[in-house]
């Protein structure tokens, strides 16, 4: 009996241990993971290039999770986040820390920019803006599926000189 019940406390342990730690694969898929997000937003936000959100990059049913209706798909995450390319001339995008387990990662980010165009249908302001936030984000096969992002809207607001 004393062997049965220290070969089943053996087993578990290694079980749990076993469960606990990610595989080399999964591992190398965070790296892979972490390199094709960053790239793509530097090359969004630094280069411009709104055409890097494509297929290639992001899954067909891509979710950008907001309040209200999510933004699905390929062209309408390109509109959605273009409202930040045609509102702030002078984006700044950078990555504070960008970390991940699995498909997930966490993205904390600043965005700085003058609010010189629409924004999101709000008319250039000539304000300067500085915004940090977190976004959570899911990846399938090496591809963006689903991005929401935390920030203070409010504080997002006041500095565009809308809300005191």
């Amino acid at each position: 009996m004393k062997k049965y019940i220290k070969y089943l406390l053996i087993s578990t342990l290694i079980s749990i241990i076993s469960l606990s730690c990610e595989s080399p694969q999964a591992e190398n898929n965070v790296g892979q993971n972490l390199k094709v997000y960053e790239d793509v937003w530097s090359q969004f936000f630094n280069d411009r290039n709104m055409d890097i959100i494509n297929s290639e990059y992001f899954t067909e049913d891509v979710k950008v999770v907001i309040p209200g209706d999510d933004i699905i798909g390929i062209e309408g995450t390109k509109n959605y986040y273009g409202n930040y390319l045609t509102g702030f001339s002078d984006a700044e995008f950078t990555f504070v820390d960008l970390f991940g387990q699995g498909d997930k990662l966490v993205k904390h980010w600043n965005f700085k920019g003058t609010h010189d165009g629409e924004f999101f249908g709000i008319p250039a302001t000539g304000k300067r803006i500085d915004l940090s936030g977190t976004t959570l984000i899911l990846m399938e096969d090496g591809k963006i599926k689903q991005e929401q992002d935390f920030f203070d809207s409010l504080d997002m607001l006041t500095q565009l000189g809308l809300m005191e």
